[in-house]
């Protein structure tokens, strides 16, 4: 029996990440961006974690995800209740944590065939 773990989602798997940098598969990011199964989106975050807007969160619901990991840097930030307020209303889950928990979290339910977008901050 030949088992193949080369999906989609294994080539956009987070494999390492370091002070100022994400390595997704064979990419090496150095600004925020979006990580899903289908790829990476570089333009979609601002360049902070105070940046972020309602067009954002707009944005990140377009991407069918059942859950959004935010991964807000060397340390958990939080953003403002609303926007997980009106995430939930679209019923999509945000849940905030440092940027090396979320890249731990994401790769566990990608892996699983989950619907989830990591919205990811450099350390």
């Amino acid at each position: 029996m030949k088992l193949d773990f080369d999906t989609a989602a294994s080539r956009h798997a987070v494999t390492a990440y370091g002070e100022g940098w994400i390595r997704v598969g064979d990419h090496r990011i150095t600004i925020p961006c979006v990580v899903t199964a289908a790829g990476i989106i570089p333009d979609l975050l601002p360049s902070a974690v105070g940046g972020l807007t309602q067009q954002h969160f707009a944005r990140l619901a377009e991407l069918n995800a059942d859950i959004v990991l935010l991964g807000t840097g060397a340390q958990q930030q939080f953003v403002d209740y609303a926007y997980v307020d009106w995430l939930a209303e679209q019923r999509i889950g945000l849940e905030m944590m440092d940027t090396g928990a979320a890249c731990r979290a994401y790769n566990v339910l990608v892996s699983e065939g989950r619907a989830v977008a990591a919205a990811l901050y450099m350390i």
